[in-house]
């Protein structure tokens, strides 16, 4: 049984490898270059002043000593750091197409660890519920990215709630060296109001970090259908209850309920200009994915 168990992972992996990493090579490596390249400068050296050049790039120590004017030149530092904080609470396994958000997130972060590594960065992954789940320090190689991809698939959370403010305080904690970060999440963390619950831990991570916020949804949660009776249940704290999804006044008072959900989480990633990008399970994620990169 474990050897049938570990040969279906090993399928899996190397099915997502194949399908991601295609991806990257043939679609994504220049767009990520070019979003993600060019943040961090490591000064190269001093030339002579050109018109055009800014001035704020002044070097007026060797202005003064030439007494002609110089500007400091500087590059691209070529590696980064990549983190992964991938959402695995149990809200994840709730698919309504041919995918559920689970499984669509673990491609996305499989493509952006591939597009990270044919640009030589270094890939970290942190996988979170209501609690820090594993993390896995930033590291460059294949076989550092299938451990990724495979605890991706296979890693099975202690909890089953969501708490994005833990994921970003580790985060914040762990890695006192700027880098780039993603967060996928269904960002289903909100309190009684709908308000999201992780606006002071983003704030303190946005100035330490490039985070982007990468949402995975379903289309069946912006509104209920109309299917009469249901019994639901909340996957992750469990509460459960009969509703009578034949009401239009239930029906309009969830779709407020989620409409006002996004909204304010909108109005809170404008507020602090966090780059956020919305992908649906039953969506094509490259195109959503270019005109994310495109837009950086």
């Amino acid at each position: 049984m474990e050897n049938n168990s570990a040969t279906d992972l090993l399928k899996k992996v190397r099915k997502i490898e194949i399908k991601t990493r295609a991806l990257s090579h043939q679609v994504f490596a220049g767009e990520y270059h070019s979003a993600f390249k060019g943040r961090g400068m490591a000064f190269s050296e001093v030339r002579e002043y050109q018109y055009g050049d800014d001035v704020r790039n002044m070097d007026w120590n060797v202005t003064a000593r030439l007494r002609a004017p110089y500007v400091k030149v500087f590059e691209e530092e070529r590696e980064m750091t990549v983190m992964l904080l991938v959402d695995v609470s149990r809200s994840g396994l709730f698919g309504s197409s041919s995918k559920t958000k689970r499984e669509l997130i673990a491609e996305i972060a499989a493509v952006l660890s591939f597009s990270a590594i044919i640009n030589n960065d270094k890939v970290g992954a942190l996988f979170f519920s209501d609690k820090v789940e594993e993390f896995i320090p930033p590291k460059k190689g294949r076989s550092h990215l299938l451990h990724i991809i495979r605890e991706i698939i296979e890693l099975k959370p202690v909890s089953d709630g969501t708490d994005i403010s833990e994921a970003l305080r580790f985060l914040t904690n762990a890695l006192k060296k700027k880098c780039t970060a993603f967060l996928l999440s269904d960002m289903l963390d909100v309190d009684r109001n709908g308000c999201p619950r992780y606006e002071d831990a983003l704030k303190v991570a946005i100035n330490r970090h490039d985070l982007s916020v990468l949402k995975i949804f379903d289309p069946r949660e912006c509104s209920i259908p109309d299917v009469g009776l249901v019994h639901i249940k909340d996957s992750e704290s469990g509460e459960a209850a009969w509703v009578n999804s034949s009401s239009r006044k239930v029906r309009d008072a969830y779709a407020l309920w989620f409409a006002s959900v996004r909204e304010r989480e909108n109005a809170l990633f404008n507020r602090y200009q966090v780059d956020n990008v919305d992908i649906s399970t039953d969506q094509d994620y490259v195109k959503r994915l270019m005109l994310f990169f495109n837009k950086k």
